[in-house]
């Protein structure tokens, strides 16, 4: 019972880390653009590049996260990373000099690498240690309960007349509470004895990490671009303006179950099958506010969205436990490092296509293309995996 008990707060902690520094450090720019576009002049263009500069911050912090070796340094580096969420989403109300917001939003992508490589890190090897199945389901849906949190208080925020600046003060107010238990409960690699053991790891070839990598690149642009500019997306199509934040809510409460869905078909079809099926339905849910701008289908392009970029985070991720259950951030960070670089390429690629051909249809066309590049590559490893050794 008392592990049962330590389990859930581990999982809690890890879900509230989630919410701070990526919930809010990260996501929750998407919802507040279009207001900051309305209420401080930021352009498509500025707007693109502000992702960029957080997505480039996320890629240093993965490779920072991928250098240190010391798991007491990572422990402490995840602490310090959720005080910066909250100070650099305080700190965006003090100017808007594009050049200081994208100073704060590179920190703030920095941190978030806190969440989704430190403490899945420290939680998958955890669960390693204490013989739990090494999945990361539980610990993902808390991108999804991000995504859900952020909106509801961005919608109240609206309903009370909030400005760009009071938004963002709320989401520090915000992320400064959940912060406690993320704080509190992420298990120390140390007093947790998760050193207390030698485990085998059973690393992939060349070849697969390779055509992994380029699978993972393609994955990263079409998250890019829909995460970043799909409540943008809605408020500009004719008839939907003020649906935008509903959207990202449906993301959200998309992508909550769908990380432990997707691990029972992985489980059922293998990891390289169900990566095949969540790159398939996201390439659907990408091109649908093309052929359609009805509301009804652009909130199932949000569903699918919310349901399949999750499942290719945490499924990839999980595989980095399985093939290092040593050292799981190992191959956390040789992935999420082609996930992160395809990230500053695209949000900054899409404001100019949007800016110069005035809608995001060109954009969203391309993001499709490079999925489905994806897929192909995806193929190679199911063929890969068949070959004998």
């Amino acid at each position: 019972m008392l592990m049962e008990l330590t389990r859930t707060r581990v999982y809690l902690a890890g879900i509230c880390s989630l919410i701070v520094t990526v919930g809010v450090a990260r996501l929750s720019y998407s919802l507040v653009l279009p207001i900051m576009q309305s209420g401080a002049s930021l352009t498509e263009v500025g707007g693109g590049w502000l992702a960029t500069t957080n997505f480039m911050g996320y890629m240093a912090g993965v490779l920072l996260a991928s250098r240190l070796h010391n798991l007491n340094y990572k422990y402490n580096l995840h602490r310090a990373y959720l005080l910066l969420s909250i100070g650099t989403s305080a700190a965006m109300v003090m100017t808007t000099d594009v050049v200081v917001w994208a100073v704060l939003r590179f920190i703030a992508g920095v941190c978030a690498s806190g969440g989704l490589i430190i403490a899945s890190g420290l939680i998958l090897k955890w669960l390693v240690k204490n013989d739990h199945r090494a999945e990361l389901g539980i610990h993902f849906a808390g991108i999804g309960v991000s995504i859900i949190a952020t909106s509801v208080l961005v919608e109240v925020m609206l309903t009370l007349s909030a400005n760009w600046q009071q938004q963002w003060l709320a989401l520090a107010v915000m992320a400064g509470i959940v912060a406690i238990p993320a704080w509190l409960w992420i298990p120390h690699p140390l007093v947790d004895g998760q050193d207390a053991t030698t485990t085998e790891d059973n690393p992939p070839g060349r070849a697969f990490t390779t055509l992994m990598m380029l699978a993972y690149f393609c994955a990263g642009y079409g998250y890019a671009v829909s995460s970043t500019f799909i409540v943008d997306i809605v408020e500009r199509t004719k008839g939907l303006e003020g649906q935008g934040t509903l959207a990202f809510l449906l993301v959200g409460i998309a992508a909550m179950p769908a990380t432990l869905v997707w691990d029972r078909i992985a489980r059922r079809t293998g990891y390289l099958y169900a990566l095949l099926a969540a790159y398939i339905l996201q390439v659907v849910g990408i091109i649908l506010p093309v052929i359609n701008d009805s509301l009804t289908a652009l909130l199932l392009s949000a569903f699918l969205f919310g349901g399949t970029f999750i499942a290719c985070v945490s499924l990839v991720l999980t595989m980095a436990g399985k093939f290092f259950p040593s050292n799981p951030a190992r191959f956390m960070g040789v992935m999420t490092l082609a996930y992160g670089a395809a990230q500053i390429i695209a949000p900054a690629f899409t404001g100019y296509l949007t800016e110069a051909f005035g809608s995001y249809n060109l954009g969203l066309y391309f993001s499709a293309g490079i999925m489905i590049i994806g897929v192909t590559f995806l193929l190679g490893l199911v063929r890969l995996e068949r070959l004998p050794v």
